[in-house]
Formats: structure tokens, sequence, C-alpha cells
């Protein structure tokens, strides 16, 4: 692998390292707001390679840097507790602080990946079509080759006049009343497909002048579905939006990775047999199945090395990657099974409620659930997850993601 993408790969994992350290901070700083005691703040698991005490806490580096932890006493009804510390434990919190502590971790991995989104918007920018003419194509392409035939019908933008260089600022149905604002290229492009032989109105910006051009769109049908078309290729650049703009569009992002990870949680049985045949077999890996941190640490190298991509380009593909992998520990962290935090979250709402029937029914409040009794459960999960981190393992050194980059 070239410098660069050991690069890219050593940046990944630093990344990833302090997603985790991250994340146990949600842990830590909640608990310690609630007066639980921390005894241990650990980045991997494992033989301790090095740690410091800070007041009652110790913070240390242990040798396999497979994730870590922050131990809170008293998480289980069966821990030793000093007498002095009895009102510090875990369990002793309300449910409202538990469930607090427990996606304290989950709520930051969301936030990291919202202020990466929004870095990117506002800060890095976003290399997309413009609103400014880069060519005037002088027919309405029909052939595969993309060149104009002799008998091609002319296209509306050249027809009309337009010249490379203009901004095509707004544009209009005829008879619609004109526009109060310039529009973005999405919006003006959204109306062009939509409006197939319609007569529009389409308001350039040429140097100095601003002016309203009448055009006549034409269209193109692809796969059954016809759209319009006028004629042009638009120039594309670095767009950073401003930060409410920034705010909304990062919203709205990390709500499609949400959708999208919640998506692939659901769909995981049925990838597994595909991983598995791509794996073992000669079946080439897909791009949009499920990879390791193994295979995305490859991938970030190999963006790192890639010479179709300029540095911006490669920072874009960095933040995003290590966004969508935040926003998806995020929500694979929230599911409700033993031993993730969801699974925790979910035994102390069962607590919640236990404690809810035996006041109505004026009964003492129960003891908490003992989570250890449920060990069996949390052992088969911790095996599947093992088996599955195996797979993904040699899947991605022996048929690794490939991106053609």
């Amino acid at each position: 692998m070239e410098v660069m993408g050991i690069v890219g790969v050593i940046a990944f994992v630093v990344a990833l390292l302090a997603s985790v350290m991250i994340h146990e901070a949600g842990h830590y700083f909640t608990a310690k707001r609630y007066g639980m005691k921390v005894t241990e703040f650990f980045l991997g698991f494992g033989a301790k390679i090095w740690s410091t005490r800070r007041g009652e806490t110790e913070f240390g580096v242990k040798a396999i840097p497979a994730g870590g932890y922050c131990k809170i006493i008293g998480m289980t009804p069966h821990d030793e507790i000093a007498e002095e510390d009895k009102n510090r434990t875990f369990l002793g919190g309300t449910i409202r602080e538990r469930l607090v502590v427990l996606g304290a971790g989950s709520f930051l991995h969301f936030v990291l990946g919202f202020l990466l989104i929004f870095t990117l918007f506002v800060g890095v920018g976003v290399n997309q079509a413009l609103n400014k003419v880069d060519e005037i194509v002088p027919c309405i392409v029909t052939t595969s080759d993309g060149k104009c035939a002799p008998n091609s019908e002319k296209s509306p933008a050249f027809l009309a006049g337009l010249q490379p260089g203009d901004e095509i600022v707004a544009i209009r149905k005829s008879d619609e009343p004109a526009s109060r604002g310039d529009m973005k290229w999405p919006d003006v492009l959204e109306v062009i497909r939509s409006s197939p032989n319609e007569a529009v109105v389409v308001t350039v910006v040429r140097g100095i002048e601003r002016f309203e051009v009448p055009v006549t769109l034409g269209s193109r049908t692809s796969s059954g579905e016809t759209r319009g078309v006028i004629g042009i290729i638009s120039s594309y650049g670095i767009v950073r939006l401003g930060p409410v703009d920034g705010t909304i569009e990062s919203a709205k992002f990390v709500g499609d990775v949400v959708k999208g990870s919640v998506t692939s949680l659901i769909r995981l049985p049925v990838m597994i047999p595909d991983l598995i045949n791509q794996t073992f077999g000669d079946e080439e890996r897909d791009p949009e199945g499920l990879v390791g941190v193994v295979g995305v640490a490859r991938t970030t190298g190999e963006i790192s090395s890639s010479e179709r991509l300029d540095f911006h380009g490669k920072v874009v593909f960095f933040l995003l990657i290590v966004a969508g992998l935040n926003i998806f520990v995020g929500i694979f962290n929230l599911l409700p099974i033993l031993p993730l935090d969801g699974g925790h979250m979910a035994v102390a709402i069962a607590d919640g409620v236990r404690r809810s029937n035996a006041k109505r029914k004026g009964r003492p409040a129960p003891p908490p659930v003992d989570v250890e009794k449920l060990t069996p459960i949390t052992l088969v999960v911790v095996v599947l997850m093992i088996s599955l981190t195996v797979l993904l393992l040699l899947a991605d050194i022996i048929n690794p993601v490939r991106l053609g980059l």
C-alpha cells in the first residue's frame, strides 16, 4: 500500500479509537453527573499497557483495541460495594438516570456524526453541479455514443441562444407568475425534468445582465420514463452552505443515514448468506453489503491513495465514512439485546415497569432485575457477534470490497 494509503488507514484507526473514547466519555460524565462512582475508564481490553489514576478513576489503555469500557460500581445486585459507596451505585440511580447514562454513548455517536456532516457541508464543502453553464449541447442526444446525428433535433438551449458562462438562476412555467428569488440548481433541474415539451421561462445572469428567456423544452425517454431536456452541461464546483442551511441539510443527511442503517440491520439475517458465498465462493463483494472494520480501513486506504480523487474529494469520503460509521454504531448499540447498552436499557425499563406496578398495588418496590441471570442469553448474543466479526474479518481479507478508485 502506498504512503497515502497507510496514512488513510492510520487516520481511520485514530478516528475509530476517538469515537470509542467519546462513547465511553458519555457514560463517564453522565454517571459522574448523577453521583455514581466510576472506578475504571479504559480503551481496549485484555492486558493493561498503561494507566494512571485521577481521583477515584483509573484511566488507561489495554492491549486489544477492540472497543473500550467505563466501569461503574453496582451494575448488578451482586457487586460488592463498600459501605461508603452504597449510595453511589448504578442500580441506586433512578430509572431516568440509568437510561441517560446508558444512552449517552450512542447519543454522542449521533452528535459526532452530525458534527462531521455539518463540517463537511459548511467547512469543507461538497463538489456539486452549479447553476453556471459549462457547455451548450447543440442537439437533443438520442444516440448511445452521446453525439449529435445529422437528423438530431436542435436543443432548446441552443435555439434560445444560451451561452457557456451563463447562470440559470430561476425557471418557471410560462403560465406561472415570476419567481420571487433565485433557485438552487437541483430545484432548477427538477423543474426541467418534470416539464417535457413544455414552455418555460428561464432567468439568466450573463455578466452584469439579468434577463428572462422563453424556452420550449425538449424531451428524452429512457427506461419508459419521459423527462424534460434543455441541452446544457452544468459546471461543477465546491459549494459551502451557511450555518442555518448547513444545520438543516446535516439533519436531513443524518436522518437518511439512520434510515439506511436501520434497513441494513433489519436485512442483516438475509445478508449473511450472501456474505458467506462472497467470502468462500467466486462472487464479487457487494459494496452495499456487510463490511467489517478491516474492510472499512482498507477502503479508507484505497481512497487515500487514489489518483482519481483530489485532496478535497478524499477528505469528503473520509468524513462521510467516519460519520456513517458513528451513526451505525450508535443505532446498533441501542438494540435491546444484552450485552449492548440497549439491552441494559431494556432491563432498566423493565425495572421501571415493575416498580410502577408495585407502587400501584401498594407493594414494596421489587429488587432490580438480576442481569447475571440473563447470562445464557448474553453468551448466545456474544457468540453470534464474535462469529459475525470473524466472518467479516475473513471476508475483508480473502475477498475485500474494491471501489475501483
